[in-house]
């Protein structure tokens, strides 16, 4: 009888230990969400306030020291722990099972395998269903809804961060900023950057980089605890990345964030890492350069340098996307784009329509002009709008046309084709894009006129006084010509010209350039020649980056003025601004007065060529 209640009691005990097992290994039932789009929508407004308060709680915690510890961007009171913790917290559980339990039961091991299996297939389904939901999301707020009711790893949490910016980026802008809107108040949205900033240690660099990408791009902003936290986690897991290009990547960042110099590589690092990496990492890079609006000179020309070193090895189409990502950077590789409009002007054929005018695009923007051979470049960018006429959409033709007019070259079938009464009244016809277009067609029509070779340069300009204030930024200016000239006939400011152009300052001086003439008395200088100089004081964004090159629009407003009679000036004014009083006036001095102009490495302020 004893013997029978022990055996009893042992498979008792067999069975009570798989059951605890069971039920230790078994996953937390989620509440179940609503099911009616209704109702989810209708809760998604309920508590908008409250969601809002949540997100600034989320978004403007300050962030921990630098000096601090690495992992220290959660509260103490966060449930995070590393994938250490996990694996120590797993081993104890067993630990206490295995001692209630014999290990030679074979009836455990079989239950246990059975239950695993059946574990790993209900994961491997509803990790299935759950990215084929995601799939079929239509907007930001369905991705939300599914992440709130769905979603439990990692890769699912990432994925739906970047799958709310692949539908954001295609929609127009409106739409995007009312989705914006609705991401922000949705009681999902907070829920999912807190699940990310304590899954965000234990990510791959990958989903690291790809989740900074998009929550910068949703439209959090960067001294925010959650892009503070992926940038930190960046620096650390990419002190041991392979291959060493993504550290820059990371670093790059960090400086933007924390100030120059704090983690900066050498130039001999950069070359190295940028060697290291594939060209589609490469624009990548460029690509989130742009994004979180990091401007490194050195790392833009080590990339350039690089691309065209290896540009017999790439494919055209690549050239095309590397000069479209230094195009939204606004840097000109040059040397890439004079290999690319060699290889244009010998064989135009590769370009489909999206290239050609990704390639008009950037070429007007960036205000390359290929040496020597410009007008065949021209005629072969024409011959290709041409072709395409057929089959190009109003928007896309206003789009060629107008890059072609702001190098100065005037495609005349096109813009028989664009003028058209239909074709006009549709791109002027009330959409969020009518101001933009009107915008271009007023330039087309400037550019029609003025580049004509029928135009003639005017004996006279008619010209009205903008305002009789000028902005503050101008004001140093506007007092080193007063202390210059000695008095306020001699020059006029905020000049508004024909064709809504406006030029900063106006002065008349005699042929020789050697004496400034009193601007009032216009009627007592009709029988001589006049020569006017138009100042422009410019930001920096006016030209290529780290250059004194101008960009495409500048570069027309300078050819225009030129044809109306102006000798152009173009002042930096980030640089004018940095000179001392005494400073200023002399280096008005020495542009009114062209003898007397410093050298360019002295004062390197502007561009007359």
């Amino acid at each position: 009888m004893c013997e029978t209640l022990t055996q009893m009691s042992s498979k008792m005990g067999y069975l009570w230990n798989a059951v605890r097992y069971l039920r230790r290994c078994s996953p937390v039932p989620r509440p179940s969400a609503p099911t009616s789009g209704h109702v989810a929508r209708s809760g998604r407004h309920r508590d908008r306030l409250g969601n809002v308060m949540n997100c600034r709680k989320l978004f403007l915690n300050a962030f921990p020291s630098l000096c601090g510890s690495p992992l220290r961007f959660l509260s103490h009171k966060a449930d995070a722990f590393g994938v250490g913790d996990e694996v120590r917290q797993e081993k104890s559980r067993e630990a206490v099972v295995s001692e209630q339990a014999p290990q030679s039961s074979l009836e455990l091991e079989k239950l246990e395998g059975d239950a695993q299996g059946f574990r790993v297939k209900a994961a491997l389904d509803e990790n299935e269903q759950f990215f084929n939901r995601l799939h079929k999301c239509a907007c930001p707020s369905d991705v939300l809804d599914l992440a709130s009711e769905s979603a439990v790893s990692i890769k699912q949490f990432t994925n739906c961060l970047t799958t709310m910016w692949k539908l954001l980026r295609n929609m127009s802008d409106d739409q995007r900023r009312y989705e914006k809107r609705l991401i922000f108040e949705h009681p999902a949205f907070v829920r999912l950057c807190q699940q990310l900033l304590r899954d965000s240690r234990r990510m791959t660099r990958g989903d690291l980089v790809f989740s900074l990408h998009a929550v910068v791009n949703l439209g959090v902003p960067q001294n925010t605890l959650l892009v503070q936290t992926f940038l930190r986690v960046c620096q650390i897991t990419s002190r041991a990345a392979t291959p060493k290009h993504q550290r820059y990547l990371y670093t790059a960042k960090l400086d933007e964030m924390y100030g120059k110099g704090r983690s900066s590589l050498s130039e001999k690092e950069i070359r190295e890492n940028i060697h290291d990496a594939p060209y589609w990492q490469l624009i990548l890079i460029l690509e989130a350069c742009h994004s979180l609006q990091y401007r490194n000179i050195k790392l833009f020309s080590t990339v350039a340098d690089y691309v065209n070193s290896i540009v017999c090895l790439l494919d055209k189409r690549q050239i095309i996307l590397f000069l479209s990502a230094f195009e939204t950077l606004g840097f000109q590789p040059s040397e890439l784009m004079g290999v690319l409009a060699e290889k244009v002007t010998e064989d135009s054929e590769f370009l489909d329509l999206k290239s050609f005018l990704i390639v008009l695009r950037v070429y007007s923007r960036l205000n390359y002009v290929p040496r020597g051979q410009h007008l065949l470049f021209y005629e072969t960018l024409h011959s290709c709008l041409n072709k395409y006429l057929p089959q190009i959409s109003n928007a896309e033709l206003l789009k060629a046309v107008y890059s072609l007019c702001i190098l100065g070259y005037l495609p005349h079938r096109a813009l028989d084709q664009l003028l058209k009464k239909d074709n006009f009244e549709e791109l002027v016809s009330g959409d969020p894009y009518k101001e933009k277009r009107e915008m271009m067609l007023h330039c087309v029509r400037t550019c029609m006129e003025l580049d004509s070779p029928s135009f003639r340069k005017p004996a006279f300009v008619p010209t009205e006084i903008f305002s009789s204030l000028v902005s503050v930024t101008l004001r140093k200016a506007r007092e080193a010509l007063l202390e210059l000239l000695g008095d306020e006939n001699m020059f006029r400011q905020n000049v508004q010209l024909p064709y809504e152009y406006r030029i900063d300052f106006e002065i008349w001086m005699d042929s020789d350039r050697k004496k400034v003439l009193p601007i009032t008395a216009t009627d007592s200088y009709a029988d001589i020649s006049v020569q006017r100089l138009a100042f422009l004081f410019v930001p920096p964004s006016a030209f290529c980056l780290g250059t004194t090159h101008p960009q495409g629009k500048l570069a027309m407003k300078k050819r225009h003025l030129s044809k109306l009679g102006y000798h152009v000036i173009v002042v930096l004014n980030k640089k004018f601004q940095e000179l001392t009083n005494e400073g200023a006036i002399e280096f008005l001095k020495g542009k009114i007065y062209s003898e007397n102009v410093p050298p360019l490495s002295e004062v390197n302020l502007c561009d007359n060529n």
